[in-house]
């Protein structure tokens, strides 16, 4: 693996925070609950964002949503993502946030690119109705803006390469007073699929004065040197290369400060990382349990999807893979890991390879007529969502 020179990079400023190294963890529905992020922020330093809260269900104080609120002692800033659609239910929103002091830091979801939600105009489809999108940022910035809590969006290139909207929606955001702009260089007709448009990115950042955070492909700590020298961006966010690799902070705060050191993490020591997962994930679901064996196997039930990522690659047998993927109690997963041969190398061959989703691109569905106004500001009908994690 090829390493890049450090680029004179300088803490991100977001708000009155400032963080280094530039590095923000994505959130991923399922994957950044508190175990998760506490495991990310033991290797390295950055912003880690909680799993997706959607607007409606805070403010309905749904239970589940409620639960999903959650931080560590120690997490500083806080960082808490919203989805919304309507900008008054967004500001009622953002205003339990800060009255009640959930969060340092709200990120606006305008990214997302499954069907139920750009079926419904929200997500990655929104920031075609530009006023609407306008309308929401500024319900959500002036909402938090008097606790001095800084908002941010994270958008994709459009809805297709021939409806983009990134410039103009990154203008719209800065001038409603977000303190930074994320992009993910992909359309939503691009899903996961093909390479990411660095250069999309880089016109962002040469078009705004705020902050910009760059996203997609950034696989390992060198990916992320590689975007800040050629876009010039601000900041990298961080999603799937971080999958059963946590260890990947580190290398992006060694990188970041100049180091050459790069984790490439024997069996041994990936079980042992895999072991302090699981624990935390079991700690975070037996606290305020009734029953603590419930919340062991809920912890272990959660573990389970991060088995194969963490295995990618490793020559570990399916009978095994299969068992660990099965899991139901700490002592069980102990057993199994001390299956594992602790010698067996590191697979570099794994290494700036794509990990987690990838899909193939698709069509975007939209609601009837959507693209026919880009000045009509009606809020989607049936777009609010009361699944929060996406």
């Amino acid at each position: 693996m090829t390493e890049t020179t450090a680029p004179a990079a300088r803490p991100l400023a977001i708000g009155p925070h400032q963080v280094w190294p530039p590095v923000v963890l994505a959130p991923m529905a399922g994957i950044t609950n508190v175990g998760f992020r506490q495991l990310c922020r033991e290797q390295g330093g950055g912003i880690y964002v909680c799993e997706m809260i959607t607007t409606v269900a805070l403010v309905e104080r749904n239970p589940k949503t409620l639960r999903m609120i959650a931080f560590g002692d120690d997490e500083r800033p806080r960082s808490l993502q919203l989805y919304g659609t309507d900008p008054e239910v967004t500001a009622a929103a953002v205003r339990i946030v800060v009255e009640k002091d959930l969060a340092d830091h709200i990120d606006l979801n305008f990214g997302c690119p499954v069907p139920k939600v750009t079926r419904r105009g929200g997500g990655s489809a929104l920031p075609w109705r530009r006023r609407l999108f306008a309308r929401l940022v500024r319900a959500a910035v002036d909402a938090a803006s008097p606790a001095g809590v800084p908002v941010t969006v994270k958008m994709r290139k459009g809805i297709d390469d021939d409806h983009l909207t990134y410039v103009e929606a990154g203008l719209a955001a800065q001038d409603a007073g977000v303190a930074a702009v994320a992009l993910h260089g992909r359309t939503a007709a691009q899903r996961y699929s093909g390479t990411a448009d660095w250069d999309a990115i880089a016109t962002l950042k040469q078009s705004l004065d705020v902050p910009v955070l760059g996203n997609g492909d950034i696989w390992e700590a060198d990916d992320a040197l590689r975007m800040v020298a050629y876009t010039g961006v601000d900041g990298v966010v961080v999603g799937r290369g971080c999958l059963g690799r946590p260890w990947l902070f580190a290398d992006l705060e060694a990188a970041f400060d100049g180091r050459p050191q790069r984790r490439l993490p024997a069996l041994g020591e990936v079980a042992t990382t895999m072991r302090r997962h699981a624990e935390l994930l079991v700690d975070q679901f037996t606290a305020g349990a009734r029953n603590p064996a419930r919340g062991e196997r809920d912890g272990c039930t959660d573990f389970r999807k991060h088995v194969a990522w963490y295995l990618k690659g490793f020559p570990v047998g399916s009978e095994l893979r299969r068992s660990l993927a099965m899991i139901e109690s700490l002592a069980q997963l102990d057993d199994l890991l001390g299956k594992l041969d602790p010698a067996v190398p590191f697979p570099v061959e794994t290494l700036g390879q794509p990990r987690g989703r990838t899909n193939s691109p698709g069509k975007v569905f939209l609601p009837e007529g959507w693209l026919a106004s880009r000045d009509d500001d009606t809020v989607p009908e049936g777009a609010e969502l009361d699944d929060s994690g996406g």
